[in-house]
């Protein structure tokens, strides 16, 4: 089934979050946007085709969402998507999959990728404070990337790291 436009996904789609853990430029995201688009077109759960969209922003996040109109995804093509994806973050050379990590945006407008001991001492040495944008890679339905991907450190778990310095 051929990907739609992400905008097309409905609010309650299920949708998943990655970030790579440096700024991927244009030459190193296209292949690997293009493998991902590749997968993603061919993409089934028990047998039946996804309606899924994938987008890109900020040179670091890639979001997969799954129409649920049309079908849900099975725990077995999730971690096929998910085995995919650690083969396309090597051939990157980036990660992608897993957390414990914090994405925050600093003063001048980069993104940095931080562990939340990092974070914490960061805001210990006023480098980060509640303004900081920061962005949850936790999110799991299309609303909430829409709305609430990056939002103000006070206003996510993150707040806890910087009540903590």
């Amino acid at each position: 089934m051929p990907l739609t436009s992400f905008a097309s996904i409905p609010d309650d789609a299920r949708v998943w979050v990655f970030a790579s853990d440096r700024p991927l430029s244009v030459e190193q995201a296209t292949p690997m946007l293009a493998e991902v688009d590749a997968y993603l077109s061919q993409w089934k759960a028990h047998g039946q085709p996804l309606r899924c969209a994938r987008e890109w922003t900020d040179d670091r996040f890639l979001v997969i969402g799954i129409d649920p109109t049309e079908e849900q995804a099975s725990g077995c093509s999730i971690d096929a998507l998910f085995r995919h994806l650690r083969e396309v973050e090597q051939a990157a050379g980036t990660r992608l999959v897993g957390g414990g990590r914090v994405f925050y945006r600093d003063v001048r407008g980069d993104i940095h990728c931080v562990t939340p001991a990092e974070f914490e001492a960061r805001a210990e040495r006023g480098e980060v404070t509640p303004r900081t944008t920061v962005f949850d890679t936790s999110i799991t339905v299309a609303r909430d990337w829409r709305t609430r991907f990056a939002r103000p450190a006070s206003e996510s778990w993150t707040a806890d790291l910087l009540a903590a310095s």
